[in-house]
């Protein structure tokens, strides 16, 4: 079977997370916003919708630290579509207290509290569904064995006040299965509501995801490398990661010092046993992916350097400094990845960026994997940069403005150094809208996809930008306080500059 791209044609993307699309009483869901904003896409011609990891998010609420690498957030379950289908009886939504819903930033608390009131009128209502109903839930819980320890460590969780797995009493601790099933009837009422929410959200992004196809409209997803350390797949799978039964790091994440940063970077997240994921035939990891594809139809995976190799310190550590790189065995993983899917191209983009190394570069080659280019970090007076958009080579990429890391391309210019801004009006044409005259900069590469965050494509400042790296408060909070209607008209000039560029679909 020949290797190719996925990437076949000239095309354009919208970065945004379903958290930040209006229409829910706290946060976006996965309801009409949704899908009003596939319809929308489609309308214009933009094949590609880009997120964040769809996993729940940890208590800073970023959602590549998740207690699950396999379950969806509680916050995008859809009320109306619980109301509509019967699921949940209430006479006034009101009554389920207060929302902030014009707001342009989304409040953690409010949105754990609706999920946990939802929670409660779902097992109210669920005596009284068809048996129908109740057959079709536990033929899902039979076809997603993952649900069944998620739902049980979310609830521990909750019994020890949200303290990591790894204070909890011994016998939770160390899941010793004896002990926890005696536990587990004792509050099945508990488990199940934690069940019949992961079970709505999969049928409510099933519809999202059903209504993508048929608007042409494609799916791309965000898998971390890494699980966290406070996670039910470490908890369930111990013998797979780096760590004592006890919780305690053998090894963990990080990278090393470089010119961002003079001790590097420690993540805190335990590293593979892979040693132990060969003999189980990568079954964890296969599962992981079959899960995202479920969801998605692309994935960008996060920190794609970790599958040809990454950067082990030891536990104790208090810096990224002393560590040694350990190969990975990606080539294998995706060959076996690939044969699941029983497709010609890995539907992966490599994200690629920060220092990478021939073993990276050989890996992605390999598997034709699409790479991808920043324009925000292109301008640094370096003419061999590998952003600039004269060095990036062939059509295999995907050509961003910025990511959700990043600043929104207005507050990256307002920031930029006075030379650094003359060489850019030097050499390209600059107008007083930056994000604008970025994102025509990336339309015009060779790479075969565009996508730009909706913040860009609103000319928004960093009041809007989702996540700061390094910095713990007030991330991932961001949400459209204008309707889609409102800002249609933007979404109309991004397609019709891209029709310059034979990157919609006519």
């Amino acid at each position: 079977m020949p290797i190719e791209s996925i990437l076949k044609k000239k095309s354009l993307g919208v970065l945004m997370h379903p958290s930040s699309i209006p229409g829910g009483p706290v946060c976006g869901t996965f309801g009409r916003g949704a899908k009003e904003w596939i319809k929308k896409l489609h309308k214009h011609g933009i094949e590609y919708w880009q997120f964040l990891p769809l996993t729940p998010t940890d208590s800073t609420g970023s959602p590549y630290s998740s207690p699950s690498s396999f379950a969806l957030n509680p916050w995008f379950l859809d009320l109306d579509d619980l109301i509509e289908k019967g699921f949940i009886f209430i006479s006034n939504k009101e009554d389920l207290g207060p929302t902030n819903q014009n707001k342009d930033h989304f409040d953690f608390g409010f949105a754990d509290n609706l999920t946990t009131k939802l929670g409660h009128l779902l097992l109210q209502g669920w005596s009284s569904q068809s048996e129908e109903r109740k057959i079709n839930f536990k033929k899902w819980i039979s076809r997603n064995s993952w649900v069944e320890d998620y739902a049980t460590f979310v609830v521990i969780r909750e019994e020890f006040n949200m303290l990591p797995w790894w204070e909890w009493p011994k016998e939770f601790k160390i899941k010793n299965n004896k002990f926890l099933k005696s536990w587990i009837k004792k509050k099945s009422e508990e488990i199940l509501i934690k069940k019949l929410i992961q079970w709505h959200l999969d049928e409510q992004w099933s519809a999202i995801k059903n209504l993508a196809k048929s608007r042409n409209i494609k799916l791309i997803g965000d898998l971390p490398f890494y699980v966290s350390r406070d996670s039910a797949d470490v908890w369930s799978n111990k013998s797979l990661f780096s760590i004592f039964k006890n919780g305690d790091l053998i090894f963990q994440s990080g990278v090393p010092p470089d010119y961002f940063s003079s001790t590097g970077q420690l993540w805190g997240t335990p590293t593979y046993f892979w040693s132990k994921h060969k003999r189980t035939n990568f079954d964890w990891w296969r599962k992981r992916f079959q899960r995202q594809f479920e969801l998605v139809d692309i994935l960008r995976f996060d920190h794609f350097r970790g599958l040809a190799g990454y950067w082990r310190v030891n536990g104790s550590s208090k810096s990224a400094i002393i560590g040694k790189w350990i190969n990975s065995p990606g080539r294998t993983l995706l060959k076996k990845v690939k044969k699941d899917l029983g497709v010609k191209s890995l539907p992966i983009i490599a994200e690629d960026l920060g220092v990478i190394t021939p073993d990276v570069e050989k890996l992605r080659k390999n598997f034709e994997l699409p790479g991808m280019k920043i324009l925000q970090f292109a301008f640094d007076g370096n003419e061999d940069n590998p952003y600039l958009p004269k060095n990036i080579e062939g059509e295999n990429w995907v050509v961003y403005t910025g990511t959700h890391d990043n600043s929104t391309s207005v507050s990256w210019w307002e920031n930029l150094d006075y030379e650094s801004k003359k060489r850019i009006k030097d050499e390209y044409k600059f107008s007083e809208n930056p994000s604008w005259d970025l994102i025509e900069i990336g339309m015009k590469t060779n790479a075969n996809l565009f996508i730009a965050p909706i913040q860009d494509i609103l000319s928004l400042d960093d009041s809007s930008r989702l996540n700061k790296p390094g910095t713990t408060k007030n991330n991932w909070k961001w949400k459209l306080n204008r309707s889609l209607e409102e800002i249609e008209n933007n979404i109309k000039i991004f397609s019709k500059l891209g029709n310059n560029f034979e990157r919609t679909r006519r």
